[in-house]
């Protein structure tokens, strides 16, 4: 007797927003294609993703001790 296939999982690719199959049969899950996964690493190389950050100065004086 053979175990019912589970219905395979679409998701968002996260390049292009197209439908991905999330499954070990996609080598590029979450990405639907080769292509939309060369594009997401190239703009992490290329530090396109980065987080908002606020500048507050104190950077550079952070864990120094105040002079006497």
């Amino acid at each position: 007797m053979s175990e019912p296939s589970a219905k395979p999982k679409h998701v968002k690719c996260p390049t292009c927003g197209g439908p991905s199959l999330f499954s070990s049969q996609n080598a590029y899950r979450p990405f639907c294609s080769e292509r939309c996964k060369n594009m997401d690493f190239g703009a992490w190389a290329s530090e396109s993703f980065r987080m908002p950050a606020k500048d507050t100065g104190d950077e550079l004086t952070e864990g120094l001790a105040e002079p006497n």
